[in-house]
């Protein structure tokens, strides 16, 4: 029963981001998948957390989205999200859900924050940063860099990533109160857990953006991208590994948040 309803529950919610564009017919159908594993292998804490990371994030996306519309060009994924961008964004916490299933233990409820932590804090990065007024900088060097150009942080960006990121661990720790699992004198300690994995983690996602992730070379306008198109053009590689996708920078950094966020669950309760 507990599976129809997440079912019910995600045709609800995908249904309205699909009629609204956020999502592609792929990404209608996976986040129909997600929804039901994570109502019914899980509960409202994953699954609310799910749709506070999902809901934010699909509002900010559509925020001054003519602003960011050329940056969009340049991203390997756009507000538009397929299945992958889907998948990407919460598919490890997906396992989470099913590992906390077969095996119940809470730190897989930390693990799940830390990841929900890092996707969120690195979209609310990405969609609020991306409209700083002033040029970012490379996380690197400190040194100015393109506007959108992997790797490049501002003061707005970060505030807007652990921003994102405590929303994460104090939404948790209030669905673990509804759920009857938590007190609320833990809302504090959920908080502390969600900003300090999921900033680390979009700290990481830059870092791996600035040094290794694939990146190509518009041979119309110059800029540095991720896609293989730009202008009506193919571009062309030009810094980073072969093998180091937009995705996988993704997963590494969601994987590094959920590991620092059950290390630190581990030693707080």
């Amino acid at each position: 029963m507990d599976y129809i309803w997440g079912t019910l529950f995600a045709l609800l919610v995908a249904g309205a981001a699909y009629r609204k564009k956020s999502l592609t017919g792929s990404g209608f159908a996976a986040a129909v998948v997600m929804g039901a594993v994570y109502y019914g292998a899980g509960n409202l804490f994953w699954f609310g957390t799910l749709l506070l990371f999902f809901i934010t994030s699909t509002l900010l996306s559509r925020y001054k989205k003519r602003e960011k519309r050329e940056l969009e060009a340049s991203y390997a994924k756009s507000g538009n999200r397929d299945a992958a961008q889907v998948f990407a964004n919460g598919g490890l916490g997906m396992i989470a859900v099913i590992l906390y299933a077969l095996f119940p233990h809470p730190v897989w409820m930390y693990v799940f924050i830390g990841i929900m932590a890092t996707v969120t804090a690195d979209t609310w990065a990405t969609e609020i940063g991306s409209l700083s007024r002033r040029r970012p900088r490379s996380v690197i060097t400190m040194q100015p860099v393109a506007l959108g150009a992997s790797g490049g942080v501002t003061w707005t960006g970060n505030l807007a990533s652990m921003s994102g990121a405590l929303l994460i661990g104090v939404g948790a720790s209030l669905f673990l109160q509804v759920t009857g699992q938590e007190m609320p004198d833990s809302l504090l300690a959920y908080a502390l857990i969600g900003l300090i994995s999921g900033f680390a983690g979009a700290y990481l996602d830059s870092l791996l953006g600035a040094t290794v992730q694939r990146m190509y070379c518009c041979r119309v306008c110059g800029k540095e991208v991720e896609v293989h198109e730009h202008c009506g053009v193919r571009t062309i590689k030009s810094r980073g590994l072969g093998w180091m996708s937009n995705d996988l920078v993704n997963l590494l950094s969601s994987l590094f948040g959920g590991a620092l966020a059950g290390i630190l669950g581990h030693f707080i309760f």
